[in-house]
């Protein structure tokens, strides 16, 4: 004869406080569920408005008036598009830092992937001591964009620096590098691409997920190195450097440090180096022009945004994904 127990009407099973909250009201339950996911969200959300929404927001504002910093923000004039069509149509420094930042941005960029790119292929075996080695070439993307390190540079490249005392070694007499208006913005892009570290690390992690199985099919086909690298690596590589390309193409037109500590702040020499970024910010900080500069920032805001959109237009005819469909 089987022996039953009558539950106790005061103990609370499993779940028991959940479902007494929905007794008394799921509505009341979600909205606890909301208001602690608020809270915690919180942090995030006051950023977002206090750094992020609000600052661009009132940029936005500015750009359509004469505004110096200097003035009240009461008595801040409205002038519409005035500062848009001075950009376009009255100011030759803006389209000479528009074309400075574009060549920069054009050389910089393919040659840093292209190293990024060799190196994470001579790294990609398994040598005694790679590790070291992946390490010292990621150090300099540590740094970033360090004032430091510009310092360094310029030392590096003036009249008495270090690459004219390794020339001399060759008998070649070296210039003042990052005083000379045809070689100052070279200089820069060297620093650049002296950085490639970190898409040398994304495209190491690329060439780990290649299958050996496709090498070992070309090699039966009779692919030598370079046809595997074509018809191989590249294609299976392809999301990576779609992603390495979209990355380091934002940060080559944002480059600002470097410039900033080589020409002391004013773009030169000859505003050889005036960047967009340091016109920019001239114009805001040293012109007090603060409303011009807002405009040259959503200007170069929208830029930015259709570069990108022009790199994911066109991806899908050149970017293969390992499950054969392209995006």
């Amino acid at each position: 004869m089987a022996l039953t127990t009558a539950p106790d009407p005061t103990r609370r099973g499993p779940g028991s406080d959940r479902a007494h909250a929905e007794r008394r009201g799921p509505g009341r339950f979600r909205h606890s569920e909301g208001l602690a996911g608020y809270v915690f969200l919180s942090p995030w959300l006051i950023g977002l408005m206090g750094v992020t929404a609000i600052p661009m927001l009132l940029s936005l504002y500015l750009s359509f008036t004469n505004y110096d910093i200097l003035t009240p923000f009461s008595e801040v004039e409205w002038v519409g598009l005035a500062n848009y069509e001075r950009m376009f149509t009255a100011d030759p420094s803006y389209w000479h830092a528009v074309r400075v930042t574009l060549t920069f941005a054009l050389i910089a960029v393919p040659l840093k992937l292209a190293a990024a790119l060799g190196v994470a292929l001579l790294l990609n075996r398994a040598w005694r001591g790679v590790g070291l080695f992946r390490g010292l070439f990621y150090l300099p993307s540590l740094l970033g964009g360090s004032v430091a390190l510009a310092i360094v540079w310029v030392n590096m490249f003036n009249r008495d620096g270090a690459f004219n005392s390794l020339l001399s070694l060759f008998g070649i007499t070296g210039k003042p590098w990052v005083n000379d208006p045809d070689w100052a913005l070279e200089t820069l892009m060297v620093l650049a691409i002296w950085q490639f570290g970190a898409p040398m690390v994304i495209f190491l992690a690329g060439l780990k997920q290649v299958p050996t199985e496709l090498y070992e099919a070309a090699s039966v086909d009779g692919a030598g190195r370079f046809r595997q690298f074509r018809n191989v690596t590249l294609p299976m590589l392809s999301p990576v450097i779609f992603f390495n390309l979209v990355l380091e193409t934002i940060n080559g037109f944002q480059g600002f440090t470097a410039a900033f500590v080589l020409s002391n702040g004013t773009g030169g020499p000859v505003d050889s180096t005036l960047m967009y970024t340091l016109n920019l910010y001239i114009t805001g900080f040293t012109d007090l022009n603060m409303g011009y500069a807002s405009a040259m920032a959503w200007v170069f805001l929208f830029a930015i945004a259709v570069i990108t959109a022009i790199f994911f237009s066109t991806g899908r005819f050149w970017v293969h994904y390992s499950d054969g469909e392209d995006r």
